[in-house]
């Protein structure tokens, strides 16, 4: 079924997804991690052959983790799944309407980073996430496991369940989209400022799409994309 016109009543439209100290501890977490890539990201950037493949697979083991509090979180509370990820696919059509939702996205966030790297970087290739990218085909495999589970696990947590989470406490959907996205930004300091602020940018555009689908499995598709298609153009420069 597609998604219905009629508007929600209140009390489910702001209803939360999990307990306020679930929350808490997520958020915890989440900043730990950024913290600890803030404070490691110098180092890599330093190092002349950096352990990309270690950093990729650590990456991916905390953000499943993460996920999977956060959807013990959601359970506990006695909140179906769909809250957080949206509608199951039911049909072809449903699938293709997303993927084209996707793909609109995608098109949309690589225009406006390229747009934002112009402007705030001078045009040039941003240098400040040069370690991050892979070199040579065992990392480029990584790296595309690393895509995945970012456009899975970073499109939950910050627009299927702190979006939400952020909307049931301010009442406000544009105030609940602006904060996740504020965190989304965060969450990725250690790629530097510049990125901060077109991450944050992407979020809330990404927050936007899936408060109007109800659903993240578009942000998901889209997410993955971008970061496959980025790691991979990147490392053909580079090559």
């Amino acid at each position: 079924m597609g998604t219905s016109g009629i508007a929600p009543p209140e009390s489910d439209r702001y209803r939360r997804v999990a307990a306020p100290l679930h929350t808490v501890l997520v958020l915890a977490a989440s900043g730990a991690w950024a913290w600890r890539g803030f404070l490691n990201a110098e180092h890599f950037r330093s190092a002349v052959n950096p352990n990309r493949i270690g950093m990729y697979g650590r990456t991916m083991l905390f953000e499943w983790l993460l996920f999977g509090f956060v959807i013990l979180g959601v359970k506990l509370n006695g909140t179906p799944l769909l809250a957080v990820l949206g509608e199951r696919w039911n049909s072809a059509r449903a699938v293709l309407r997303d993927l084209g939702i996707a793909i609109s996205l995608l098109v949309v966030s690589i225009i406006l980073t390229s747009l934002l790297g112009s402007r705030l970087h001078g045009g040039g290739h941003d240098p400040s996430v040069q370690f991050l990218l892979p070199h040579g085909s065992s990392e480029v495999a990584v790296w595309m496991a690393l895509s995945l589970t970012a456009g899975i696990c970073e499109e939950t947590l910050f627009r299927g369940y702190l979006q939400r989470q952020f909307m049931a406490l301010t009442k406000n959907a544009p105030l609940g989209i602006l904060l996740s996205a504020a965190m989304f930004g965060t969450a990725h300091a250690y790629q530097g400022f510049v990125k901060v602020i077109q991450i944050g940018m992407l979020g809330a555009m990404y927050g936007i799409f899936a408060h109007w689908r109800k659903s993240v499995r578009p942000g998901m598709i889209a997410h993955t994309l971008q970061d496959v298609l980025g790691g991979l153009f990147a490392g053909s420069i580079k090559h």
